[in-house]
């Protein structure tokens, strides 16, 4: 069970997972070799899943980023899509979705033609039916606290 520290250290490294232990037991009044145990127990826990780079795609000349829908062909095996997705550039993200597509992907790529070619790509070696995509415009990260309760909408009379 995760305590109002250990939320409070995840939200502190969801800001800033570079984040030394020394600042993060400043920010929750810890020493650093408590919050670096609080940290590992995390990791063990599957809590923490790992600390990422926030990269700029256009700056490795990747400039154009959209969503693609998946519909996969009936007999294409989710485990066969996600292995060859694997092998194709430009795919950022895949996951498993309700509704009426199987998938949505997140790729970055040069510009339309390489998306075209990317999509090509899926339908010829990874399974694929049918796609809906969308460019995208802008991104905005959200840091807001996501793991507090959120205020009730309703009030108690």
């Amino acid at each position: 069970m995760l305590d109002k520290i250990d939320r409070d250290i995840i939200d502190l490294l969801r800001i800033d997972a570079r984040m030394s232990f020394r600042e993060l037991g400043e920010r929750v009044y810890l020493s650093a070799n408590t919050v670096a145990d609080r940290v590992r127990r995390l990791q063990a826990e599957n809590v923490l899943l790992g600390f990422h780079a926030e990269v700029n795609l256009a700056a490795l000349d990747l400039p154009l980023q959209a969503l693609v829908d998946i519909k996969m062909a009936r007999e294409t095996s989710a485990e066969s899509f996600e292995a060859a997705i694997e092998t194709i550039p430009g795919i950022i993200e895949a996951t498993l979705m309700t509704g009426t597509y199987d998938y949505m992907l997140r790729v970055a790529c040069h510009d339309q033609l390489d998306l075209m070619r990317l999509i090509e790509a899926l339908r010829e070696r990874a399974g694929v039916q049918d796609t809906f995509s969308r460019v995208i415009l802008h991104n905005k990260r959200v840091q807001t606290p996501f793991l507090r309760p959120l205020p009730s909408i309703t009030s108690k009379k």
